[in-house]
């Protein structure tokens, strides 16, 4: 499991459509709770372009 979580691929993925539903959930559901999930997307969006950088790096 943790080779597939860590492919290229999955952590574009993970990245992009986190990164998607943070900038959206806010307008979407309403009070603390839209505020809270993009929180929490946004932290795993984070999550995996920290991985992608330190990938693009060490391939280097």
């Amino acid at each position: 499991m943790k080779s597939l979580l860590s492919s290229r691929p999955v952590l574009w993925f993970l990245f992009l459509f986190n990164l998607a539903v943070a900038a959206v959930a806010p307008f979407v559901v309403d009070g603390s709770q839209g505020v809270m999930t993009a929180v929490g997307m946004g932290v795993v969006s984070l999550g995996a372009g920290v991985s992608l950088v330190r990938g693009r790096r060490a391939g280097a």
